[in-house]
């Protein structure tokens, strides 16, 4: 990858946000996303896993719009699938791509570099518009819980049962201390899912484990999860 785009522990970090890209059909895939940027947002690296619709979009078209948003409810919603209804959007000018009406800021993305040697792939894309919509609400611990349960809500299928359930019942403990209506209702959404993940995982170990199918961990797959989103740490 080109050592001109941002770097963690340099002059880059992780900003969850969404992205938008355009499926074969013309219809808009939602998918939150944790680029690695610099201050300047003039260079986003995006690592999506090969198995993602995103990953598919981007290396079809070369093209995408990454937000930055306050709407913890619409990253709830994504992390778990695609938003139904799905958001206001309008189409962007400099490519071919939407942009979520809701969002505070937005940048338009032309891929200028692509690296799926491996199963993580590595996107550059470089800001060739962007725009602001509204201010960004602030810091607030209720929607930093809800960003880290949607990013545990895509890895069920990879962390201990254990692991889960702690992780889910820290995450509550500044949610109920300082939520309102919006993040207890994207909370509560992403934990029923979490529960409900946990327990088809375990019935299909149970069954498995009944067959004496000894190939169980290594061909179990991530079907309950929609592993495509949130994934980029």
């Amino acid at each position: 990858m080109d050592k001109r785009f941002p770097e963690i522990g340099s002059d880059g970090s992780i900003l969850e946000g969404i992205v938008t890209t355009i499926n074969d059909d013309r219809s808009v895939n939602i998918s939150p996303m944790g680029p690695i940027v610099d201050h300047r947002m003039n260079q986003l690296l995006l690592r999506p896993f090969r198995s993602s619709t995103t990953y598919h979009n981007l290396k079809r078209t070369g093209q995408g719009v990454f937000h930055v948003t306050d709407d913890v409810h619409l990253f709830a919603q994504a992390a778990l699938g695609q938003p139904d209804p799905l958001p206001n959007m309008t189409p962007a000018k400099a490519i071919d791509g939407f942009i979520l009406g809701d969002a505070c800021r937005w940048y338009a993305l032309q891929v200028v570099e692509l690296d799926d040697s491996h199963e993580r792939t590595e996107i550059s894309a470089r800001t060739v518009d962007r725009g602001r919509l509204r201010d960004f609400f602030g810091f607030h611990r209720a929607r930093h819980a809800v960003i880290e349960a949607a990013i545990l809500a895509t890895r069920v299928h990879l962390l201990p049962t254990e692991t889960v359930m702690e992780d889910l019942k820290r995450l509550e403990i500044p949610l109920r201390k300082t939520a309102s209506r919006a993040e207890l209702d994207a909370f509560s959404l992403l934990k029923i899912h979490i529960h409900q993940a946990l327990s088809d995982s375990h019935c299909e170990l149970a069954r498995t484990k009944n067959k004496g199918d000894s190939k169980y961990e290594s061909e179990h797959s991530s079907s309950l999860i929609n592993t495509e989103q949130i994934s980029e740490e």
